[in-house]
């Protein structure tokens, strides 16, 4: 099972868990939750506003082992208007444009998608549970 918590974040609300969304799949092959603004495809959807965030930005995929990948996939865009990073732990690494990692097995962490041009950002903890 994958659990994600989302919370929007602007500005001077950073910590408010206010407006804070979720969604789980279990961890079977071919199961995928996303994060973007189009309500239609994502189970955690942004501010249609928010323009730094793509209409499917995140991609959360249980492979045929069992095992979680987050993909940032490819928007419109030749460059994206944000940034996403993976914290596990104390460790955190960007993820590339297109690019995709694996979430560790019975762990837990975060992924920021950073506006670039403003004090905005979305936070998606994850939990896999195993």
């Amino acid at each position: 099972m994958l659990e994600l918590t989302m919370a929007s974040v602007s500005g001077t609300d950073t910590g408010a868990t206010a407006g804070m969304l979720m969604a789980d799949a279990p961890s079977e092959p071919g199961a995928v939750l996303r994060v973007g603004r189009d309500t239609s495809v994502c189970r955690l959807a942004t501010p249609e506003d928010w323009l730094f965030v793509s209409r499917v930005h995140l991609e959360f995929l249980c492979g045929h082992d069992g095992a979680w990948h987050l993909t940032w996939l490819r928007g419109s865009q030749a460059e994206p208007s944000s940034e996403v990073r993976l914290t596990v732990g104390d460790h955190a690494q960007p993820l590339a444009y297109g690019g995709t990692l694996p979430l560790p097995r019975g762990g837990n962490g975060e992924v920021v998608i950073q506006d670039r041009t403003a004090a905005r950002s979305v936070n998606v903890g994850f939990y896999h549970e195993i």
